[in-house]
């Protein structure tokens, strides 16, 4: 098993009505940049780069990084300039990027080169991740959604083949035309870096994923329709010719860890306080659907195989109505967040037994537990990681081992067979 950390980085001013505990609601794509105060950005920069630090010396095995644009619940607009910094701070977790838009590029040649530098930089520990976007991204950068997927795919060709390929050639695309492609920067890995594809529910990105075995990454999506979109995957790989395995598919979710049962309640309701993310349900933010569902950013007639409609589960964590009974919590409260494994949170002794439930139902190779999100302060994260490291992390890769979670750095995803130091 591959485990990792994540966190948005979400901007934070307590003295602001947006930033601070529950706040003003936050609307997406709505709040001026002259609510950003430098100063304060850069005392939370430091933070969260001290909390990495920290994140790799108590054993995980990689950070994760991502990026949003034009919107306070995540400061990272440019995270490439944040894996350079964790290239040289840090010295043995993966730098996994989940991920690089690769639709808003107009010179993907140039985010080839940033990546091999990154992956020399840090003497091979970069994992890229390539994402389609949302409508916030074609927006703040003037990038034609109708497009979005054309471009996603043929930049990713293009940068594999600039990493994979002799120079110099030519590259004569539908989108992207290059006379003289010959990047100094080559990758360290070689003959690339591994590359995950982190999404939702989008059954083209799936089947895309599959064919090319690479791991596909679920972002905090509810259990059931997860399960699915794995089950697809299984489905897309064995028509491709090969058996998916827990090392082809990896799982991002809330997880937060304290010292006492009310502690950790009363933490975990930060997940959604102050500028968290507003795809997820309960938090401030209120997305504009049509804003975020442009032409071209999803298909309108794709079912999954179940016949869940991806559309109506694109806020993460959301589940079926309920069966008839006691009226379930409002949707989006912490109450209804933690009792769909939406959040999942407690001491070390109540933590374990919840995170065992979900490995088992979902089967992951790949784990990535959320945490210090939200409205939380560094105080928080650090007593989490301590609790992870002394107690969740080691019974957590022990059950890794019972349940066979070959993660995708002790098998190959695309061979299916086991990797040795040697290679």
């Amino acid at each position: 098993m591959f485990i990792s950390y994540f966190t948005e980085r979400p901007y934070q001013d307590p003295n602001s009505g947006f930033f601070g505990g529950i706040g003003l609601p936050l609307t997406d794509l709505s709040l001026s940049n002259k609510e950003y105060n430098p100063r304060i950005a850069a005392a939370l920069h430091e933070r969260y780069f001290e909390e990495m630090q920290r994140v790799e010396e108590v054993g995980f095995d990689g950070i994760i990084l991502n990026e949003h644009h034009s919107t306070p619940f995540c400061m990272a607009g440019v995270m490439d300039v944040e894996a350079a910094i964790l290239a040289q701070i840090t010295k043995r977790a993966k730098i996994v990027l989940l991920g690089n838009i690769l639709p808003i590029w107009d010179d993907p040649l140039r985010l080839a080169e940033e990546l091999a530098l990154i992956d020399v930089i840090s003497k091979g520990r970069l994992v890229t991740g390539w994402v389609r976007g949302t409508g916030r991204e074609s927006i703040s950068h003037n990038a034609a959604s109708p497009y979005n997927w054309e471009r996603f795919q043929e930049a990713h060709d293009l940068i594999v083949k600039a990493w994979t390929t002799d120079g110099p050639f030519r590259w004569e695309g539908q989108h992207f035309n290059y006379r003289y492609v010959n990047p100094w920067a080559r990758p360290y890995q070689q003959p690339r870096p591994p590359i995950w594809i982190p999404g939702v529910m989008s059954k083209n990105t799936v089947r895309w994923a599959a064919e090319r075995r690479y791991p596909y990454i679920m972002l905090a999506t509810a259990l059931e329709p997860t399960r699915q979109s794995f089950d697809y995957y299984a489905e897309c790989a064995r028509e491709f010719g090969y058996e998916a395995g827990p090392q082809n598919i990896g799982y991002n979710f809330k997880v937060h860890v304290d010292e006492t049962e009310e502690l950790a309640e009363a933490t975990a309701r930060k997940y959604i306080e102050g500028p968290s993310n507003p795809f997820l349900e309960g938090n401030q933010g209120i997305v504009k659907p049509y804003l975020q569902n442009l032409p071209g950013m999803t298909s309108r007639t794709q079912i999954l195989p179940t016949g869940i409609d991806p559309a109506a589960l694109a806020a993460r964590g959301r589940s079926s109505p309920a069966a008839a009974g006691p009226p379930p919590p409002p949707r989006g409260s912490y109450e209804d967040l933690t009792s769909k494994w939406s959040i999942v949170t407690g001491t070390p002794t109540t933590v374990i037994p919840k995170i065992r439930h979900v490995l088992e139902y979902l089967r992951p190779g790949n784990v990535i537990f959320w945490d210090g999100d939200g409205a939380m302060n560094h105080d928080d994260t650090m007593r989490s990681l301590r609790l992870f490291g002394e107690e969740v992390l080691p019974a957590v890769r022990e059950m890794g081992k019972e349940l066979a979670l070959t993660s995708a750095f002790e098998v190959d995803p695309a061979t299916g067979k086991e990797i040795t130091p040697a290679e």
